[in-house]
């Protein structure tokens, strides 16, 4: 469902542009909201949510499609924790559809699906493995790293109940926008992707504005 915001950036407390393939990590206190924009377009944003203080409760994809009866994400959608609390509530979105099955590139995955020369390419676990290693301070460990959702990706479900890998159906300019129910950690990869289209083989930076 497209959803417009009414919030400005211009009103936003932070501001931060991610180059494709880096990662953000920051706290998101209970009733702020935040924003991913899809800076140059179709571009995916790998992330995942942990309560802030106790990371062993996190973003739980079973919970979330379970209670929404809806494997796809957008405005109005409800993000559950692994002990089915509601975490956080996607307020706006301009993209449409978000994807909770496709999972996150890793080495291995690389490999499987590409090519044995794929595996030393950059990967989104790769990212999450270098924000856990340089902020300690979360508490979290590579053991924490579980589901995630693909912000902006286009993975349709076969007849079949297959998965493929589409082209993306963002733009430039196009958001996502969620509020925090509880205090929590955000966790983005920037998508380093370059061997299917998720990223029209071109990854490209995203924005992170956070308002109080």
């Amino acid at each position: 469902m497209i959803k417009p915001s009414l919030l400005t950036a211009d009103q936003a407390a932070k501001r931060i542009v991610v180059p494709a393939g880096d990662y953000f990590i920051e706290p998101v206190r209970k009733g702020e909201t935040f924003r991913i924009l899809d800076l140059e377009g179709n571009q995916a944003a790998d992330t995942l949510f942990y309560r802030l203080g106790d990371p062993t409760e996190r973003y739980s994809a079973m919970d979330t499609i379970r209670e929404q009866g809806n494997v796809y994400l957008t405005a109005g959608s409800v993000l559950r924790t692994n002990l089915n609390n509601p975490m956080l509530e996607i307020v706006a979105d301009t993209c449409g559809r978000h994807d909770t099955l496709g999972g996150a590139c890793a080495t291995e995955s690389n490999t499987v699906r590409y090519a044995l020369e794929k595996r030393c390419m950059h990967a989104c676990r790769d990212s999450w493995m270098l924000a856990i290693a340089e902020n300690t301070g979360f508490g979290l460990t590579k053991r924490d790293i579980t589901h995630n959702i693909n912000f902006f990706m286009n993975v349709p479900i076969t007849p079949d109940g297959g998965l493929t890998f589409e082209d993306g159906i963002s733009g430039a300019g196009k958001y996502v926008e969620l509020q925090a129910l509880m205090d929590v950690i955000v966790l983005v990869s920037n998508c380093p992707q370059l061997n299917n289209p998720c990223n029209g083989y071109n990854p490209t930076p995203i924005e992170i504005l956070i308002w109080d």
